[in-house]
């Protein structure tokens, strides 16, 4: 079987090379190759939006949230995985009439703020998409190990070999192409493995209690994934590209709302198989892995389809962030060839496959990638609005920082022990680091917006 696994995953990224390769335009410029300005219809970014959003992680986070913390909290994290898309729904179309010829979050900061907070906000955007890359190598060969006899560090160079081909040599116009078909596959594969594995779990009791812990608990978890996952997403330069992607604002709203709306529908009926692997008595394993203890004792055609999905999830995001962050790479150093973004984007692999190999887990690095998300995001999407200032945004983005600390701060007596507190020991996520980044970060941005005098040589508001 380790041979027809071997084979199928291999035949798989060979398709996803090939369709990667046809979208390359030929005499391409280096706007093009990042931007792929005005050429994607809504479905088009729709399926992109959900292919690059999803991947390995939804076949542990979710299921673990639902099977542990119960439907409220996985309501949340369905929530805040879509949300990011839901915002720029609404807040895209105004950012490409202030920006029209645009690329970047850094941009959108420079235009808002200057300089300053634009080396800020891309390097917390280099920090998150670097951490994700990990997360999703690293999954792929956990997967792997779990589903196959193939030795997952050949997997793990395999995805990260086969997006770069043809995101390297494609773009952005590469990875959208690639992202309407490993849509398609993982939602008909995700719906296969679910119903056969399902079948095949004992009797469901509809009648016992749905798992869960006390509802005031769960609304905590659920905010804090839906502050996490929100904020860290806006920074996602993947998500910012598809902005001006986009044919027009039209295009952009419905694609980003139809990519919000089937993201709430994959992380709800993942994490609903793992309530109903709990609800039949099934062993989910320590730690707990509910989405694959569905498949134990599964015929193994079953297994390598589960495996395929896996591998479709990784590659659609994997293939994203290597193209946002050649895209970010370009933006933020001005003169940077094609040929010189390419060469960045191999280079910054390297470091990225290697720490993946070592099958760590980087969960507390996610945490706090995304607590410094939740510090800035609020004055960076503050700069729509004609009142704010390059000072307010720096005010708010430093408040956002205090305010992560100061919780664990009061509760502790200790500052120290707050700053432990939100450094997220044993990579447990808490809702008081991101409360109070978000609410400080807030209250600062507007006081200080309103108070100071706004100053004339905003761009973005002229």
């Amino acid at each position: 079987m380790s041979y027809l696994s071997l084979a199928a995953v291999t035949a798989a990224l060979l398709l996803f090379i090939w369709i990667g390769l046809r979208a390359r335009q030929p005499d391409t410029g280096l706007d093009d190759y990042i931007t792929a300005r005005n050429s994607q219809g809504a479905q088009a970014l729709g399926l992109s939006f959900l292919a690059s959003g999803m991947g390995g992680w939804i076949l542990f986070a979710p299921p673990e949230v639902g099977a542990l913390v119960g439907p409220v909290a996985l309501a949340g994290y369905a929530v805040g995985a879509a949300l990011p898309f839901i915002v720029l729904a609404f807040c895209g179309p105004a950012i490409r009439r202030a920006l029209p010829e645009g690329r970047s979050i850094g941009e959108f900061a420079q235009a808002c703020f200057g300089g300053g907070v634009r080396r800020w906000v891309a390097l917390i955007s280099l920090l998150y998409m670097s951490c994700f890359l990990i997360a999703e190598l690293t999954a792929i060969g956990a997967i792997t190990g779990m589903l196959s006899d193939i030795n997952p560090a050949l997997v793990i160079v395999g995805v990260a070999l086969a997006t770069l081909v043809y995101t390297v040599w494609g773009g952005l116009r590469a990875s959208l192409m690639t992202d309407r078909w490993q849509a398609w596959m993982l939602l008909g594969l995700l719906l296969v493995v679910g119903y056969v594995a399902l079948q095949r779990l004992p009797h469901i009791d509809t009648s016992a209690p749905m798992p869960g812990i006390p509802a005031d608990a769960a609304l905590g978890v659920a905010l804090t994934l839906v502050i996490a996952v929100t904020a860290a997403n806006l920074f996602h330069q993947g998500y910012w590209q598809r902005v001006w992607a986009a044919e027009d604002a039209s295009a952009l709203g419905k694609g980003a709302l139809l990519g919000g709306i089937t993201t709430v529908l994959v992380v709800a009926l993942v994490g609903g198989m793992a309530i109903l692997t709990v609800m039949s008595g099934a062993d989910i394993g320590s730690p707990p892995i509910p989405f694959f203890a569905m498949l134990s004792d599964a015929p193994a055609w079953l297994s390598l389809l589960a495996l395929l999905l896996a591998l479709s999830l990784v590659a659609s995001s994997v293939d994203t962030l290597q193209n946002a962050i050649a895209s970010l790479a370009v933006t933020e150093k001005k003169g940077l060839s094609i040929v010189a973004a390419r060469w960045f984007t191999v280079v910054l692999m390297v470091p990225v496959v290697l720490i993946a190999l070592q099958g760590i887990s980087v969960l507390r690095l996610f945490l706090i990638a995304d607590l410094l998300c939740a510090t800035a995001v609020v004055p960076v999407l503050l700069g729509l609005w004609s009142r704010m200032t390059p000072l307010a945004a720096i005010a708010g983005s430093v408040a956002g920082l205090i305010g992560a600390v100061l919780p664990g701060w009061v509760a502790s007596a200790s500052l120290s022990q707050g700053i432990l507190i939100a450094s997220f020991p044993g990579g447990v996520p808490s809702l008081g680091p991101f409360v109070g980044a978000l609410l400080a970060s807030t209250l600062v941005s507007l006081l200080v917006a309103t108070l100071a005098p706004r100053r004339a040589s905003v761009e973005l508001h002229r």
